[in-house]
């Protein structure tokens, strides 16, 4: 629970920085990784983002992170856009990104799918996703929460 008081002490805290700057905050996350904490915020806009964005958005945090004082922990600050096969993670991903083509891996196989799938997100209602396949003749839906991850698939 205390990773996920800490992502939303940062959202708070980045979510009106981004916004003035003219970015979306697309997530947070706070990790473990070795012996490192890292803190990743990731950014996007309307054509993306360039490194520009990335440094404007780390120099304005690095004030209001430290005056808050939300991780008790030494920690490495990233902040990155969230990548061409960016992850969909929030509500507002899905629903927002209805009718795009969409990469699946579920945490277990499904029968007669199995464990990884591509297709096309065509609906998303309380924490169900809806994907159908290219041919449009299969639909299957899934809980976000049964799923490793669903990606953008922008690659033709």
């Amino acid at each position: 629970m205390a990773k996920q008081n800490t992502v939303q002490k940062v959202w708070s805290i980045a979510k009106p920085i981004a916004e003035e700057l003219g970015l979306e905050l697309w997530d947070v996350r706070y990790v473990k990784e070795g012996a490192n904490y890292y803190l990743r915020i990731f950014i996007d806009k309307e054509n993306g983002v360039d490194i520009n964005d990335c440094e404007n958005m780390s120099r304005a945090l690095d004030k209001p992170l430290d005056d808050a004082d939300p991780i008790s922990e030494a920690y490495i600050l990233e902040v990155s856009s969230p990548g061409i096969e960016r992850q969909l993670i929030r509500d507002e991903h899905f629903t927002r990104f209805i009718g795009a083509d969409i990469m699946v891996k579920m945490i277990r196989p499904i029968e007669n799918i199995g464990k990884e799938f591509k297709g096309v997100l065509t609906g998303f209602i309380d924490g169900e996703v809806t994907i159908t396949d290219h041919s449009g003749e299969n639909t299957v839906t899934i809980h976000k929460k049964d799923a490793a991850w669903i990606k953008l698939d922008d690659f033709d």
